[in-house]
């Protein structure tokens, strides 16, 4: 039951909901027991033994005076109108009874409704915004799948499995307690024995429980490795095909199913078990009930009636639900407690990336960025970037060359705060970059990078994205700029175009151009470009490169170039290998000095 408690606070802004259907469940087993009540008037009076009232008691809100007085009414009843009178009495009130009891169940279910669904959607939208604000380093070391997983699938388990269990833990110990009253006020001797044998079955059903707990985690993380083979198999499903790699992938899936399979059936038999051993419990007790209660009916000083025993095990037949719910209760939240731990671990996963205290915001940028002795690695990892000096005064472009794996990517997420440096300090206007107000600073920055991120929305809404207010004008002005808008009024459905899953009902250099567009309509005064032609066709990246020549225009640019004749008008080319900025100069000053970037440039143009 670890992290019960902190779960349960999720129910705490539906408080008035849980007061409401526990006052609800409450009526609603004040009138089961009226109705099976009646077996003791109703036999009595079938087998001529109902005890007859005289006199009636002041009205009092306990349950001797209310069954003297009701013992009196229905005396009067019979001693007027006679037996068949009377036992219309009774069914009737058996009817209205039972209405009521059913009435406030449905009452007692419908208030907590709210309540069930609204804990789920808070922690998936505690989740989601936790996600949000993680960092990227997160990301690198955890499997999207895997998140997914935690979402969707450990979430559904919590809402099956715990929240379901809340609802009946709302009604369950009132059902029982109300029984056990009744079974008490009938015979104290008789449920001495019922409250001695119960717990057996308890305690052995609490032992699967706990076993069953490991299992049920090894589950749900056997889930999450199915997930990330579902979404690396769909994300990749070209090369699968390209490669003839089906059966592969096939055999990859079936194992990880079939491992899940195993699990699931262990956990499952399990489950299973727990309730034959309630049942079998169930049986025993009432067996000894009957035999027990039997020999008190028959015996010599008769310490109980015939009317009343018949009446205790039609009680005492009812508590077996209840009973069994709370065993199964126990089980239920012990497996649904393995999907929250994981589901906890997002929760508290640290946000290592925030304002620091008193950060100050940044509407404008006005002289330079500096990079001084900046040093960076992934986790444990060798170190990715290694005392790094750049300084990059406003309006000017520099542009970073060199082999993949270099840092080149790495280098400029350091600018908006993808991850905080290991060592040294990065400086914009003069101030060190932690000290600002991360939303503001990333307002500063805008992103063009390789990989064109687009969402399954229309065309107007993949420009407009992160931007509150802006018109259609200005939506259009920002395409005409990027080349895009003649491309777009050709579509379908011109801005208003659904584009699909990553834009995929568009080709790569229209998928760029709405992302230069997207970065035209923020109007960012520092841009950071990432090799945003490298992966176009000759036709599309003339197109896209006179997009980026207008977006570029007045800004101070950072420009990955994987095509070195792309950064000929750079301020500043800096060559990067293994981390390090190895050479830095002007393009022909550094093929004048035939080095490292002469070494490349002769390398593209064999």
């Amino acid at each position: 039951m670890k992290y019960f408690g902190e779960f349960l606070r999720y129910a705490f802004p539906y408080k008035w909901r849980l007061g409401l259907s526990v006052l609800f469940n409450f009526l609603a087993t004040i009138f089961t027991l009226a109705s099976f009540g009646m077996a003791i008037p109703f036999l009595g009076i079938l087998f001529n033994q109902q005890e007859i009232v005289t006199e009636q008691v002041p009205w009092e809100m306990t349950a001797k005076a209310v069954m003297h007085n009701f013992n009196y009414l229905l005396s009067k009843v019979l001693l007027e109108e006679g037996a068949h009178s009377a036992l219309l009495l009774v069914s009737m009130i058996v009817v209205i009874s039972v209405t009521l009891k059913s009435i406030f169940n449905y009452l007692g279910n419908y208030i907590i409704v709210p309540m069930r669904t609204g804990m789920i959607k808070d922690i998936r939208n505690n989740l989601y915004r936790k996600i949000i604000y993680l960092p990227m380093r997160y990301f690198s070391e955890e499997r999207k799948g895997d998140l997914i997983s935690r979402m969707i699938g450990d979430v559904k388990e919590l809402e099956g499995s715990v929240v379901n269990s809340l609802q009946k833990a709302l009604k369950s110990p009132i059902e029982l307690f109300g029984y056990l009253f009744a079974l008490f006020a009938m015979s104290s001797q008789l449920t001495f024995i019922v409250i001695f044998l119960l717990p057996v079955s308890g305690f052995l059903i609490s032992r699967l429980a706990k076993n069953l707990r490991g299992k049920a985690v090894k589950g749900q993380r056997r889930l999450g490795n199915l997930l990330i083979n579902i979404e690396e198999t769909l994300f990749g499903i070209r090369i699968i095909k390209a490669f003839t790699a089906e059966d592969k992938a096939k055999q990859r899936f079936e194992k990880e199913n079939g491992s899940y399979a195993r699990i699931m059936n262990k956990v499952l038999w399990k489950k299973f078990l727990a309730h034959p051993i309630s049942e079998t419990m169930g049986t025993i007790v009432i067996v000894l009930v009957m035999w027990y209660g039997g020999k008190m009916v028959l015996d010599e000083t008769a310490t109980l009636e015939p009317e009343e025993f018949i009446t205790y095990i039609i009680f005492f037949t009812q508590i077996l639900t209840p009973a069994k719910s709370l065993s199964n209760l126990y089980f239920d939240i012990n497996k649904g407690m393995a999907a929250y731990e994981r589901v906890r671990e997002v929760l508290i996963a640290d946000e290592s990336i925030k304002n620091a205290p008193g950060a100050t915001k940044i509407d404008t940028f006005k002289e330079s960025i500096r990079y001084e002795d900046v040093t960076f690695s992934y986790s444990s990892q060798a170190e990715v970037l290694k005392n790094i000096n750049i300084d990059i005064p406003k309006g000017q472009t520099v542009a970073l060359v060199g082999q993949s794996g270099a840092g080149k990517s790495t280098l400029v997420d350091l600018l908006p705060r993808f991850y905080d440096i290991d060592h040294g300090k990065i400086f914009v206007d003069g101030k060190d970059l932690k000290s600002y107000d991360i939303k503001s600073l990333r307002n500063l920055i805008g992103i063009v990078s390789q990989e064109q991120i687009l969402f399954n929305d229309t065309i107007y809404n993949n420009i407009a994205f992160g931007i509150e207010k802006t018109t259609e004008e200005e939506v259009i002005k920002a395409a005409k700029v990027a080349n895009a808008h003649e491309f777009i009024v050709n579509t379908e459905k011109g801005y208003q175009t659904v584009i699909g899953d990553r834009g995929s009902k568009l080709s790569g250099g229209q998928r760029q151009r709405i992302t230069i567009a997207r970065a035209i309509l923020v109007n960012p005064p520092i841009l950071i470009l990432d090799e945003a032609t490298s992966a176009l066709d000759v036709e599309s990246e003339k197109l896209v490169q006179q997009a980026l020549d207008h977006l570029m225009k007045n800004r101070t640019s950072i420009v990955i170039a994987h095509r070195l004749s792309t950064v000929k008008n750079a301020d500043l080319v800096c060559v990067m290998r293994d981390g390090k900025i190895i050479e830095s100069g002007k393009h022909n000053e550094l093929l004048e000095k035939g080095g490292a970037f002469k070494e490349l440039y002769q390398q593209q143009m064999e």
